[in-house]
């Protein structure tokens, strides 16, 4: 039998079979992402407990109490009192003030903490870490929806080009993420998942300004855990970097053998030696999207199925007692071969 020329769709679905394999390894990396996962989720309820009490220490719950019924009886006049989840914390004392939020925002001893999904792991700005660190918090929700949450790691050494920013953005509307609000985070038109997240973590606030006029005092191991709050999710940002460019990196080194073989069997016995279970039925029955449909059994129910989808009453009827008929037969030689 004369061997099968590799080809371009023949590279396509190998390389595809291994990637699906390599992203299913319990490697080193993997196991990094894993556990960095685990800690965000760890630290999220710590740091967020700890806020509340910080938080609460300068807008005392009886005054948020008061400034809202305030509110609720003279309306716009007394609107001082909103709920936010991003927060400018100060080892230093008495840097709760207005007068005193410009110097707590440029000390080092200052952090600013967002509990948002896209809240910036950065010190100072946003950037696209919080984007990075939601696609990589909820990448199994993503790819089961056919998205491509590891685009950010996949193309860290390119420039924006519409490959990326299409895959960006449907991760975005996946999360239901449609920016923050300018003035309060109270506001935000955020949905689904986002909306959801970031519900958990509000908190009453007095002030109508963003969270960078007011800065809130806070002890030094407070501080500290403020801090750990948002090197967590830095590091979980950093491991899903490394794994997927592990990825990525073997998926090139393949592709270049690949384009140097001749022949379908050498790709097969690449496969093969990488642990992936593989034979040259598989990759030429098989198309692109994983379906036998060039069994010929396979490919007549699917011309079939493409017509007469328009059944009448009588022909569901029909179908349907074919089907009971066939269910009681089974329960029946079933019956009979138990006695």
């Amino acid at each position: 039998m004369a061997r099968l020329r590799m080809n371009d769709e023949y590279r396509k679905k190998i390389i595809n079979r291994y990637i699906s394999h390599a992203e299913s390894e319990d490697t080193l990396e993997k196991q990094a992402y894993d556990t960095c996962k685990e800690e965000v989720k760890e630290n999220y309820g710590k740091a967020f407990a700890l806020a509340k009490e910080v938080v609460e220490r300068s807008y005392l719950p009886e005054d948020v109490e008061l400034c809202q019924m305030l509110k609720d009886r003279y309306g716009s006049a007394v609107d001082v009192v909103a709920k936010d989840k991003c927060f400018y914390f100060s080892m230093a004392q008495g840097m709760d003030t207005e007068e005193n939020s410009s110097y707590g925002r440029n000390n080092e001893n200052s952090e600013h903490i967002d509990f948002g999904l896209f809240g910036s792991t950065d010190s100072r700005n946003y950037g696209d870490s919080g984007e990075k660190f939601a696609f990589a918090y909820f990448r199994d929700e993503l790819k089961a929806k056919g998205l491509n949450p590891d685009i950010y790691p996949q193309q860290k050494d390119n420039n924006d080009n519409p490959h990326k920013s299409q895959h960006i953005e449907g991760c975005r509307q996946e999360l239901g993420y449609s920016n923050y609000h300018s003035h309060n985070s109270s506001m935000d038109n955020n949905i689904g998942i986002t909306n959801e997240f970031d519900s958990q973590y509000y908190l009453d606030i007095i002030g109508t300004s963003h969270c960078r006029h007011r800065t809130i005092a806070c002890e030094p191991h407070e501080f500290s855990i403020f801090q750990m709050f948002k090197k967590k999710k830095a590091q979980l940002i950093s491991a899903h970097e490394t794994w997927i460019s592990t990825i990525e990196e073997q998926r090139k080194v393949m592709l270049t053998g690949l384009k140097a073989y001749r022949f379908l069997d050498e790709g097969v016995e690449l496969m093969n030696e990488l642990g992936v279970q593989c034979d040259e039925s598989d990759l030429i029955t098989v198309n692109s999207t994983g379906l036998s449909m060039y069994n010929p059994t396979n490919l007549a129910d699917m011309v079939k199925g493409m017509k007469n989808k328009t059944m009448t009453r009588e022909q569901k009827i029909a179908e349907r007692q074919a089907y009971d008929n066939e269910i009681a037969l089974v329960i029946a030689e079933g019956n009979s071969q138990m006695h």
